[in-house]
């Protein structure tokens, strides 16, 4: 299985150039159970990840541009009276689908964007008073611009809590986009990616995964890194439980995606970035969470006791 892995990113590869660390965060998101936020400028590949994820993955796709005038029955279906039966029918809205692209989430209100709070956290929609679930595995990959640009609304705190992990993309390197200059668009080769893993392997993934070891002294660092994050000065509040167990969780599915049946502490520190940025502030924001988080993970010993150079 773990073959069927690195030939999913091999495949990915083909279309998100010289991304191979952002393509095996994304897919060990997914195998964590979890969901992905991307943040970047527009024309970065997101929606290229998305889809190309799907399309080796086996999983049906749903994209969901957001605006400004979105409504919530937008996204999880409105029920429409039919005069001839004199009852209620469901339609059901895009959510219902295994991987869903939200696509620039922050272009829209707060009241469509709350929508997707209980289909990410608990696999299912409430609506007219029915619990309808969501097909499995279910997986939502939303994209956001940036705050400074025009026309976005900031996720809250509640939401952003939602996503497992929140990456960037970023600039292809200068030798990935030659390669797209002398190709042209690689989405246009997404529909040639052969499909590596199918549905019904992913569950089965994500229970062999949440079966991994994890070491006594492994959950010693995993505490002193939580610690640090709530009781050092350079944090104004730190790493909830749940945000601690999503760092163990990731930590765990990279461990996998890696090749490996128990987690090491280099497990921990791949993900840490991508896990916990988004769910801490610093009282000194001078570089970003990202600067903090690197600072934390250069301070905080692996072993008890021991010392990082």
């Amino acid at each position: 299985m773990r073959d069927n892995i690195s030939k999913a990113c091999t495949e990915i590869g083909k279309v998100l150039l010289g991304k191979e660390h952002e393509v095996k965060l994304a897919l060990a998101c997914l195998l964590a159970g979890g969901h992905l936020l991307i943040e970047d400028l527009p024309g970065m590949g997101k929606t290229t990840l998305a889809h190309a994820l799907a399309k080796v993955l086996g999983l049906d796709y749903q994209r969901v541009q957001f605006t400004s005038d979105m409504l919530p029955a937008d996204i999880i279906g409105v029920s429409i009276f039919d005069a001839n039966t004199s009852q209620f029918s469901f339609h059901s809205g895009p959510v219902f689908t295994q991987l869903l692209l939200a696509d620039e989430i922050n272009r829209t209100t707060p009241k469509t964007q709350s929508a997707l709070l209980e289909a990410m956290e608990e696999q299912q929609v409430s609506i007219d008073g029915e619990t309808r679930p969501l097909p499995q595995p279910f997986f939502v990959i939303a994209t956001q611009n940036p705050e400074s640009q025009m026309g976005t609304f900031a996720l809250p705190e509640s939401q952003l809590d939602r996503f497992l992990m929140r990456i960037s993309l970023g600039y292809p390197s200068p030798e990935a986009e030659r390669m797209i200059f002398s190709g042209g668009d690689p989405r246009q080769y997404i529909p040639t990616l052969s499909r590596c893993i199918s549905a019904e392997q992913l569950i089965d993934l994500k229970r062999q995964i949440r079966t991994l070891t994890a070491s006594d002294s492994l959950i010693d660092y995993l505490q002193r890194l939580v610690y640090a994050t709530r009781f050092e000065q350079d944090f104004t509040h730190g790493l909830s439980p749940r945000g601690a167990l999503a760092l163990l969780q990731a930590a765990k599915a990279w461990a996998y995606v890696e090749g490996r049946d128990y987690v090491i502490p280099e497990d921990i520190q791949t993900v840490a970035p991508a896990v916990i940025t988004h769910r801490v502030s610093g009282a000194d924001v001078t570089g970003g969470s990202q600067r903090l988080i690197a600072e934390l993970l250069e301070r905080v010993d692996v072993v008890a006791g021991g010392t990082n150079s």
